[in-house]
């Protein structure tokens, strides 16, 4: 990978050209946007590549710099022959590449104060790194070597597996992470079925052509975002024309979601249970995607304060009055690029079980029915305008939202025109939502002592 180590004169050039005769502690001071300038210094700037590569980025003159490589190759796109190739993949982040070893990416970025980072989603995956901005050069170098030249030698891939196993361990550890996983199972036929986690059939299976092959389909310019806070929007495109310009075409197109509904049942002694009933509702990006995510607010997203009990919330209303148990109830939603899952989310003593269960799903039978005021939604749309808005307040936050967006996308809409969307949405539109909810397939996941949860035929 000679040409990656040129990264470092690029960044030195378009910086040392931007800084002159301009103090980065009034970037503004004297300079003024030409006549036909579509955006301010400091608003998010998008732009896409003949290659289909997306760059986004906002210069807010931090001193600390933040670079994501997003790219659509979440669980979803996995085959059965592959199952958990994801799985690893995050965790080779740190092995080594083409251009430089395990060890070398580690000390590298370590050297400088920085971090590199990977996570990744249903759909996305994304490779991110921290560092001051003095410092880009030399973390840019190792983000690009991780995401376009990872050499994954087999001895290296088998010592994942003691790490996958323990991920594992982790996650069957956390009731809810395994509540999820089981709902998309059993919610859907395929794609977003797949888990986050490597199968325990797969474990010690995945090789090194698996995560080739995955890497060689799913990695390409049209599927990939370059996104950067506290970075020079011509230095990005510059690192994108450059070194991101891998591999053309859209690569292997995932099949479509197919919801189909259904139960699973997760039998142990806790005695707590733990229960999710959920229907089909709407793709990301889609008014009636809004109208869910308002509807989980007028019914209750949870509390914001920790171990609240979050008493205004209409599900915790409702449930109080079928039951003097302890009991924690909250609205579930989640929404990707073609489906979408809604429903209510219970964790109740053994005994009441179902009837907090069945409490739960009146409270939005109730609201299907019209039992909502313009308080209640004045309220709602207030609740998930602060909930967006204080997502953005962290640079992991903003990143994620523009790097997402710049996949599905392709472009960046601002707070300012997310937060009109949630304004327009009516009460019909969220009566709407409900009567989506009420009369879906349904799909319940539950886990513990289920002799007193009710089956989904039941409720």
């Amino acid at each position: 990978m000679k040409g990656i180590r040129g990264i470092s004169q690029l960044s030195r050039r378009f910086y040392a050209a931007a800084r002159s005769g301009q103090s980065l502690a009034q970037p503004l001071a004297g300079l003024k946007l030409s006549p036909g300038a579509a955006h301010s210094y400091q608003d998010v700037h998008v732009t896409r590549l003949p290659s289909g590569l997306v760059i986004a980025s906002l210069e807010n003159y931090s001193p600390a710099s933040k670079i994501g490589v997003f790219v659509k190759a979440g669980c979803r796109y996995e085959t059965p022959d592959n199952q958990g190739v994801t799985h690893l993949l995050r965790l080779a982040s740190s092995l080594t590449t083409k251009g430089a070893s395990a060890f070398k990416i580690c000390r590298g970025v370590e050297a400088v104060g920085g971090s590199l980072s990977v996570t990744s989603s249903r759909e996305n995956m994304s490779y991110t790194v921290d560092c001051l901005r003095d410092d880009i050069d030399t973390v840019m170098e190792y983000l690009i070597n991780v995401t376009t030249a990872p050499e994954f030698r087999p001895w290296e891939v088998s010592d994942l597996t003691p790490r996958v196993k323990m991920d594992k361990a982790q996650a069957a550890h956390g009731a809810q992470t395994g509540m999820v996983e089981a709902l998309h199972a059993a919610a859907y036929k395929n794609a977003l079925c797949n888990s986050l986690y490597c199968p325990d059939h797969m474990v010690g299976n995945i090789q090194s052509e698996h995560l080739h092959q995955f890497v060689q389909n799913n990695f390409t310019s049209a599927r990939m975002a370059l996104v950067g806070l506290g970075v020079d929007h011509t230095v990005l495109t510059q690192v994108g024309e450059q070194f991101l310009n891998i591999r053309s075409g859209a690569g292997i197109t995932g099949a479509k979601a197919q919801y189909r509904g259904g139960e699973i049942r997760l039998l142990n002694t806790s005695s707590l249970v733990h229960s999710a009933v959920v229907s089909q509702s709407a793709a990301a990006g889609s008014s009636e995607a809004l109208a869910f995510s308002v509807l989980q607010h007028l019914l209750g997203a949870g509390p914001h304060v920790k171990r609240g009990s979050c008493v205004s919330s209409k599900l915790v209303q409702g449930v109080s009055k079928a039951t003097a148990d302890p009991f924690d109830v909250s609205a579930f939603n989640a929404s990707y690029s073609d489906s979408g899952l809604f429903g209510i989310y219970t964790i109740s003593q053994t005994a009441a079980a179902g009837d907090v269960i069945k409490a739960a799903l009146a409270q939005v039978k109730a609201v299907a029915d019209g039992a909502v005021t313009a308080a209640d939604l004045t309220r709602a749309k207030a609740q998930l305008k602060g909930h967006f808005l204080m997502s953005l307040e962290t640079s992991e936050g903003l990143l994620e939202a523009m790097g997402s967006q710049a996949l599905s996308e392709g472009s960046y809409c601002s707070q300012e025109e997310i937060s009109k969307q949630i304004d327009n949405v009516s009460l019909t539109d969220v009566a709407d939502a409900a009567k989506k909810f009420v009369s879906g397939k349904k799909t319940m996941a539950s886990s513990g002592n289920l002799v007193k949860t009710p089956f989904v035929d039941e409720i």
